[in-house]
């Protein structure tokens, strides 16, 4: 993979904020999705801003990013939910804007809000949604049966929908939107608001899916081992722009140093961050609050001696430490400057305004 700071990379972004350059997906693999220098404005604000990025047929592709980054934004346009200001998308081949009607029939689009009807029983849902798309009634329940197989709800058939948990919801969702057979299925934000379990079984769920569908699968996520897990290849979005793109593997690769050393001190003196900066082979240091520091470093063995020695020599007591390979955390940190759980929990800075005809 090329140097991520010199900007000439294939697939990988500058480090920071700057716009990543078109990355050429030529070859020999058939496009899914195809986005070339998309953008969205809202009056003055630029929520999409220039990306472009391809997506080849079968590929699970992870949009990657804070809160507010563009990500559910740059969605919406390509499944026609909202019109692009500038650019062009295209799926399974067709124009986003020219011609929406043959991209929704390719497509299966999963919002992050869970908007099946809680009235209706989980087989009345998808029956529902399955005459929206036209599903001939003899292939109809084909479908409904086998899709409540794979998303293990076919003894909950009959079940209300309000009478499910939350992981059980988000499956019926995802079967919902399998239901008219497309070949492109997006996904905003699977997981969020599920508990660890239902998270790892919707991974494995999406999995299977992908393999026995054929199915090019696009997501959004903020989470980090999700995009991991399940990502053949991930893009961070960063205040509307593409800044990196690549594999998971190429992308940690990408970060100076190859271990991660998480340590927690008490009594730490005021400079102690600057001298964990001093340590052999470091190349970053973090610190996460609380005197928790995170080091990044290229030699793991010999940074965890020196540490270890410096904290004794200065009477500086250790409470816990764990080293870790590079993860996608250290990725976006390397090429946004800052932690994505911190950007998490920042306000909002754009509002959307208001429809015509709907101000007070």
């Amino acid at each position: 993979m090329s140097d991520p700071k010199s900007g000439n990379g294939g697939n990988t972004g500058n480090v920071g904020t700057a716009a990543l350059a078109c990355p050429d997906h030529g070859g020999p693999a058939a496009k899914a999705i195809e986005v070339d220098h998309i953008v969205k404005k809202y009056r003055d604000f630029t929520a999409v801003d220039g990306i472009c990025f391809s997506v080849a047929d079968g590929e699970i592709f992870g949009l990657l990013g804070p809160n507010g980054a563009g990500k559910s934004t740059l969605i919406r346009m390509m499944t026609t939910l909202i019109p692009i200001t500038a650019g062009h998308a295209r799926i399974s081949g067709h124009d986003v804007a020219r011609e929406p009607d043959k991209v929704r029939r390719v497509i299966g689009v999963i919002p992050q809000a869970l908007t099946s009807d809680l009235d209706l029983t989980v087989e009345e849902n998808l029956n529902i949604y399955a005459k929206l798309y036209d599903v001939p009634g003899h292939e109809r329940k084909q479908a409904i049966d086998e899709l409540l197989q794979i998303v293990d709800l076919t003894k909950w058939r009959g079940a209300q929908t309000k009478a499910l948990s939350g992981g059980m919801r988000r499956r019926l969702e995802i079967a919902r939107g399998l239901v008219h057979s497309p070949t492109i299925f997006f996904l905003d934000e699977p997981t969020t608001g599920l508990d660890p379990v239902s998270r790892v079984a919707v991974w494995e769920m999406l999995t299977n899916i992908r393999s026995h569908r054929q199915l090019t699968i696009l997501l959004t996520t903020h989470y980090m081992d999700e995009a991991d897990r399940l990502c053949d290849r991930i893009a961070i979005v960063d205040h509307g722009r593409l800044v990196a793109l690549d594999t998971p593997v190429a992308l940690k690769s990408s970060v100076p140093g190859s271990t991660v050393i998480e340590v927690q001190f008490e009594n730490s003196p005021a400079d102690w961050e600057q001298r964990l900066h001093g340590l052999g082979e470091v190349t970053s240091v973090q610190s996460e609050g609380a005197a928790m520091y995170r080091v990044l470093t290229s030699e793991g063995t010999r940074t965890t001696t020196e540490l270890v020695e410096m904290s004794v020599r200065s009477g500086v007591r250790i409470r816990s430490l764990t080293v870790q390979n590079t993860t996608l955390d250290d990725v976006f940190v390397h090429y946004t400057g800052r932690q994505l759980r911190d950007e998490l929990v920042k306000p909002l800075g754009f509002v959307m305004p208001p429809r015509p005809g709907m101000q007070p």
